[in-house]
């Protein structure tokens, strides 16, 4: 008789939970009560709460992180790689309002691995734009654009002028550009890269090294961008 009540007990409040969230009381990523509030709530022990807890991180719901207690997870969002992906047209495939905010934009001496996807020397200036992507408000992506200043010497001040990336590219002469290389890899978020993206340091960052080229072939773009793993997942298509 108890274990049916168990039962019971876990599965309502698993289902009060629910309700909450298809309601929209609780948003995507809000923090849940902690065990202890919500055993006092419904009147039950931790055992039961934490069993309705995995029931519902089980059914992809909520996710239950060690240490920080449990989140309504969030939509995850395909990024399908194809030949002239961009941001603003990835956001409102799935519906959701594009915005963004600039990090950083300067320009620097190209490091090594900057130098290899240009194809410039390693030392040589490149513009680079670090952006913060959103969908809805909320981080999707952190992307770090560079683009060589001998080939575009005024895209620095179109970027400064709020033009946007392709737009500043077609100021200097580039109509169009798409996608040549795509690598991907993943690892764990720097503390500053946790806090941009509003992820926890102990879920992966999936990081890609894009390569963007002309009509003609030449490079335009050498693009590092990372997504947090509970908001974002790359597809490949043909």
């Amino acid at each position: 008789m108890l274990g049916a009540r168990g039962v019971a007990l876990w599965r309502r409040i698993a289902g009060a939970v629910e309700q909450e969230i298809a309601a929209g009381t609780l948003a995507p990523g809000a923090k849940l009560p902690t065990e202890a509030q919500m055993a006092v709530q419904f009147a039950v022990n931790r055992h039961t709460v934490r069993r309705a807890l995995e029931e519902l991180s089980r059914n992809g719901l909520v996710r239950v992180e060690q240490g920080r207690g449990s989140f309504v997870a969030e939509d995850v969002l395909d990024y399908t790689v194809g030949p002239r992906t961009r941001f603003s047209e990835w956001i409102r495939r799935h519906n959701k309002e594009p915005s963004g905010r600039t990090i950083d934009l300067r320009e620097v001496p190209a490091d090594a691995t900057v130098a290899a996807g240009l194809g410039v020397r390693a030392g040589a200036k490149v513009v680079r734009l670090e952006r913060l992507g959103l969908a809805d408000g909320r981080p999707v992506s952190l992307g770090a654009h560079h683009f060589a200043s001998a080939r575009f010497p005024k895209l620095l001040s179109a970027l400064r002028g709020g033009a946007g990336i392709s737009e500043a590219l077609a100021l200097a002469g580039v109509e169009d550009y798409r996608r040549q290389v795509t690598r991907v890899s993943a690892r764990m978020p720097t503390e500053a890269e946790a806090a941009l993206l509003g992820m926890p340091r102990n879920r992966p960052l999936l990081v890609t090294e894009n390569i963007n080229v002309d009509a003609a072939g030449a490079v335009v773009e050498f693009g590092l961008s990372r997504y947090p793993t509970p908001r974002v997942q790359i597809v490949f298509e043909p």
